[in-house]
């Protein structure tokens, strides 16, 4: 193990360019500690590396799983108690998918691709257009708005909430419940994952009695090991009521503050280069590449879920021995001058090769499975805000917007205050 480790700032991975470039240099693998934390892990930065990293069958992200490895400091649970101290009876509803593997993992992601279709998701599209038409005339008569706070977080709580089949009257109070679970203090944080977590209990109770078209008495049906979607074939194994719960908050949370985080950000790229959406609004058949470059531009989730070697083996020509951690630093990947040409210029006619030419969505067993609805939101939305709605202006001055910070995972906006 090298012993020289980099201990990256907030300040530091802000910008993908100068705050990588030094890394991906370096070598394939970095000892690193991410931003807010203390543990030490292994960082690939470099696409390739970064997209063999997310499909390794020796790195995983349970470390339970892994038999004999010595105690010692967790990336894992460091992040979670840093981010908040969530009580025992609430911590096992925040592992969804992301912290299992193998055969668990595929068993769970079966349930949720069945009932995720693309049916169900390109049935949101009338919703999606009336809902976001809607904001956006509540915008427009304010002189100003925040475009983070007033327009993109209730779109994609309405979204997600349509989808799993959250009752129209419930859908505030949900979406206020997973902004301060992201957003709030300990105790703001933890009164929101309570919140939430007590709420999926009571819909899916509700389900069980009276079942509807929705995500949620899908999953309720695939519990039972009858999911009755499209393309069910043999089932997996029935889900538990746990599982289901904790599925359903996997929804709710990353349905919701990620895209809206990513609609801000994207929007705030595009002011930051007039020419580029000058460019969008005259050639508005470039919508589809021009979501795609914002979301290798952007990419969201800037570093993966901790992963950890199963056995001693040679990554990228970096031994690891078992039981250490290693995570992928999307936002590097994605700006890597060896897989793009100009990285640091933002392109919105930029060609991509097969597939989505980025990984903003991850990659290997654990790709993000909101992929398409992301894509179809984005469509919907910058057709409507920016191609519709040529106004669209900063309300502040660009050095006075307010961004916050993730432990593990750098930087994002607080508010965006726009005019239309």
């Amino acid at each position: 193990m090298s012993e020289s480790v980099v201990h990256l700032t907030p300040e530091l991975v802000e910008s993908p360019v100068p705050g990588y470039a030094q890394l991906r240099e370096q070598a394939p693998l970095v000892r690193v500690t991410l931003p807010g934390l203390e543990t030490p892990v292994w960082l690939a930065t470099r696409y390739d590396d970064v997209k063999a990293a997310l499909s390794e069958r020796r790195l995983v992200r349970d470390r339970s799983k892994i038999p004999d490895v010595e105690e010692g400091p967790d990336a894992t649970a460091e992040l979670i108690e840093v981010t908040h101290a969530f009580p025992p009876e609430y911590i096992k509803y925040l592992d969804g998918l992301a912290l299992f593997d193998g055969d668990e993992h595929t068993r769970r992601r079966t349930h949720l691709t069945r009932t995720f279709t693309a049916r169900r998701v390109n049935a949101l599209r009338p919703h999606m257009e009336r809902t976001t038409a809607d904001l956006l005339r509540a915008l427009a008569e304010k002189r100003e708005a925040d475009l983070l706070g007033d327009f993109a977080y209730p779109l994609a709580t309405s979204l997600i909430c349509e989808l799993i089949g959250v009752d129209e009257a419930d859908r505030r109070q949900v979406g206020a419940w997973i902004h301060d679970f992201a957003f709030g203090d300990p105790d703001r944080s933890i009164a929101g994952l309570a919140g939430v977590v007590d709420h999926a209990k009571e819909l899916i109770a509700r389900r069980r009695s009276a079942p509807t078209d929705d995500l949620i008495s899908a999953l309720i049906r695939a519990g039972e090991g009858n999911s009755g979607d499209e393309g069910s074939g043999g089932g997996p194994g029935p889900l538990t009521e746990d599982e289901i719960i904790s599925i359903v908050f996997l929804l709710i949370n990353t349905g919701i503050t990620p895209p809206a985080l990513f609609f801000a950000h994207a929007v705030l790229a595009l002011l930051d280069h007039p020419d580029q959406l000058a460019r969008l609004r005259a050639e508005p058949e470039l919508l589809p590449r021009a979501v795609a470059e914002l979301l290798r531009w952007v990419t969201l989730v800037r570093i993966g879920a901790t992963m950890y070697a199963t056995e001693d083996f040679e990554f990228a020509g970096i031994p690891l021995r078992r039981g250490e951690a290693v995570t992928a630093a999307l936002l590097a990947a994605n700006h890597d001058p060896q897989e793009f040409d100009g990285p640091e210029r933002l392109d919105i006619g930029r060609e991509f090769g097969r597939g989505d030419g980025h990984i903003a969505f991850g990659h290997g067993p654990h790709y993000c499975l909101g992929a398409t609805l992301g894509r179809l939101m984005t469509g919907v939305v910058f057709d409507q805000l920016l191609i519709q709605r040529p106004g669209l202006s900063l309300a502040v001055g660009r050095d006075e917007l307010e961004f916050g910070h993730w432990p593990g995972d750098g930087f994002h906006l607080i508010r965006l205050p726009v005019r239309l």
